[in-house]
């Protein structure tokens, strides 16, 4: 049986990778690994949970479909602190609806929404992203697929959301979010995953768990959409 596969990247669509990537990397202490007119990709290591890659292709064309995914920053007691620095770095504030709430949300260079989080118990040693939140069509079950993809276990997150985790219990959150509205449109912002190269070909058994197969293209990854039809890639082991 395929072992688990590896979350190993959050990929975002953008116009401008230079400017998106090195405001993530300024932002988040992270190590530059590729600085290209069409590409940009930085790693946060995370210890015992491996590293999690931010990468940003170059689109002539971002999807204007709502955010479904986003980056929950660690802010706690220092919240306008972190979010003060983020918008010296380049952030500005934005309204997506979200009322008096007790965090701050912003938008990137490249506009896309993010939230710097007020303190919570569940984002203990998760390093500077505390969540991944996903809007789901069902977050049991969607839950249940990515757990049984990626090998992260569920934990205790944001009451009345399901949330995974790396199990050595280090790194960000992935919380399935009852969504708002259907998906429509392509997700500006995706996960890909990682095979070992032992396992042999994935693909059978992503399928298996519910997903469907989008793309399979001359590249060393294919092109899924969970049980949602949220997107994600399957990489080639290394």
């Amino acid at each position: 049986m395929m072992r688990p596969v590896y979350l190993e990247n959050v990929v975002q669509d953008t116009r401008d990778p230079g400017t998106a990537g090195r405001f993530w990397a300024a932002a988040l202490g992270l190590t530059v690994l590729t600085d290209e007119p069409d590409a940009f990709e930085a790693r946060l290591e995370l210890g015992t949970a491996g590293y999690l890659d931010l990468c940003f292709p170059r689109v002539s064309d971002p999807s204007p479909s709502p955010a479904r995914l986003h980056l929950d920053l660690l802010g706690g007691a220092e919240r306008q602190a972190v979010a003060d620095r983020l918008t010296g770095l380049g952030a500005h504030p934005v309204d997506i609806g979200q009322g008096d709430v007790g965090w701050t949300v912003l938008a990137d260079p490249a506009d896309e929404p993010f939230c710097v989080m007020e303190d919570r118990a569940a984002y203990r040693d998760t390093g500077p992203i505390a969540a991944l939140p996903f809007d789901s069509a069902d977050p049991e079950r969607d839950a249940a697929f990515w757990a049984a993809l990626t090998g992260w276990t569920p934990t205790t997150g944001t009451p009345g959301l399901l949330s995974l985790r790396h199990p050595s219990g280090v790194g960000p959150l992935l919380e399935l979010c009852p969504e708002p509205t259907p998906k429509r449109g392509k997700n500006r912002m995706h996960l890909d995953v990682r095979a070992e190269r032992a396992d042999g070909d994935p693909g059978p058994r992503v399928r298996d768990l519910g997903a469907r197969l989008l793309e399979d293209p001359e590249l060393p990854w294919t092109v899924w959409a969970d049980p949602s039809g949220n997107e994600f890639c399957v990489l080639d082991a290394r």
